[in-house]
């Protein structure tokens, strides 16, 4: 597996698939063609299917036509075998290709080809797969982010910091910020109303309103195009800082603790991106949202005083029950119904997490196995629900309203 540092990255929503990968694509290639006279983009599948609302092409532009005037041309009908979220670069002059690139954007603001696998960052994990992690954790005594402080360089504690200090500024951010989310749909943010009216109820529905109030923030500033926190992408932004920022708050837990939680969290964003996918375009939201949840139950877990074999199963349970979740954004925009499922999946994790820390740890149905069964179903799903905004909500909003 990879550095964590490919799973967390700091960029602007609305979309890591759409958004944050289109555009480091786009910087790639312009490196290499700072002397074209024009450039003309080609987008296939789910990238042309939803990148208008999901702001493709204004990533795109706002790279290449610094440099010269930038043509887009939109092919959904047409979908790379290699993934959906193709991309064609070409460059010209005198109005002849002087050259291109065919990329993809894999998910979580990644890109990658089959033929070019230096695209790919290090494998630095030897390990895997969730049991695998959990029997080195029983042979050498140690809890699972300890296998990342031995897998990472020294410095991946003050990057992670980092990737915490910029979750709680966008969680800040999105509290004070009201208004209508733009794209058309006026959707009005609900941050910091619910942030507000929980200090009105009892301790119960005040902290369950607290926990959605942090997860509608940090959705509301990745729906807008603001700075957040890929984990594991854009879309689903909102479910892991959330549900940290509500226990850290409640509990005052120790910095530390919360670094070595989001490593935790980390680990698990990892499994499920390495075996199956973290794309919507892929896999449906089970892959995105599903797996945030996964994650955000791990952290809680971890910080609850879980066991390695109780954090898996807290992480088991919480993905498993996101099994099947189509990707259906109405109008192609981040907002209907991805933010509610972001506060929703917040409080699913929390849940997921006391679940197991009641537990012995025990179960029958692992990580690996609702992994595994994320990927099959994620490709047996049709295409009209993995990202491109022709089925589900997505269709029968529009025909009701």
């Amino acid at each position: 597996m990879e550095s964590l540092r490919l799973l967390y990255k700091v960029g602007h929503g609305p979309s890591s698939s759409h958004t944050m990968g289109p555009r480091k694509a786009a910087e790639i290639f312009l490196d290499k063609n700072r002397d074209a006279e024009s450039f003309r983009v080609t987008l296939y599948g789910s990238l042309a299917a939803t990148g208008k609302g999901h702001l493709t092409d204004t990533a795109i532009r706002e790279v290449l036509e610094a440099a010269a005037p930038t043509e887009i041309v939109w092919c959904p009908e047409v979908v790379k075998e290699f993934h959906t979220n193709g991309m064609l670069f070409e460059a010209l002059k005198g109005g002849v290709v002087v050259d291109d690139w065919t990329i993809y954007s894999v998910g979580g603001g990644n890109i990658a080809s089959p033929d070019m696998p230096q695209l790919a960052g290090e494998k630095i994990y030897p390990l895997t797969t969730a049991r695998e992690i959990l029997e080195w954790c029983d042979r050498e005594g140690k809890t699972i982010w300890e296998y990342v402080q031995d897998s990472e360089d020294a410095d991946i504690w003050p990057y992670l910091e980092m990737i915490w200090q910029t979750m709680c500024q966008t969680i800040e951010n999105g509290l004070n910020n009201d208004g209508v989310l733009p794209g058309g749909l006026k959707v009005a943010r609900k941050a910091g109303t619910y942030w507000v009216k929980a200090k009105e109820y009892g301790p119960t529905v005040s902290n369950r309103s607290r926990l959605y109030a942090y997860a509608l923030a940090t959705s509301e500033e990745n729906a807008s195009g603001g700075e957040v926190v890929t984990a594991p992408t854009c879309g689903s932004c909102g479910v892991l800082p959330a549900v940290v920022f509500h226990l850290a708050d409640v509990n005052n837990y120790r910095p530390i603790r919360i670094l070595r939680a989001l490593a935790t969290a980390g680990v698990f964003g990892n499994i499920a991106k390495t075996n199956a996918s973290i794309s919507g375009a892929e896999v449906g939201c089970q892959g995105e949202v599903g797996v945030a949840c996964a994650m955000a139950a791990a952290a809680a877990c971890q910080l609850m005083g879980g066991t390695p074999w109780q954090i898996e199963y807290a992480a088991e349970m919480a993905l498993e029950h996101f099994l099947g979740l189509t990707c259906d954004p109405v109008c192609g925009l981040v907002q209907i119904p991805c933010i509610e499922r972001n506060a929703v999946a917040a409080a699913r994790a929390i849940d997921a997490a006391t679940f197991a820390i009641l537990s012995d740890g025990k179960h029958r149905v692992t990580y690996d196995h609702v992994v595994a069964v994320m990927k099959e179903t994620g490709h047996n799903l049709p295409s009209l629900y993995r990202e491109t905004a022709e089925g589900g909500l997505a269709k029968h909003y529009n025909v009701v309203y």
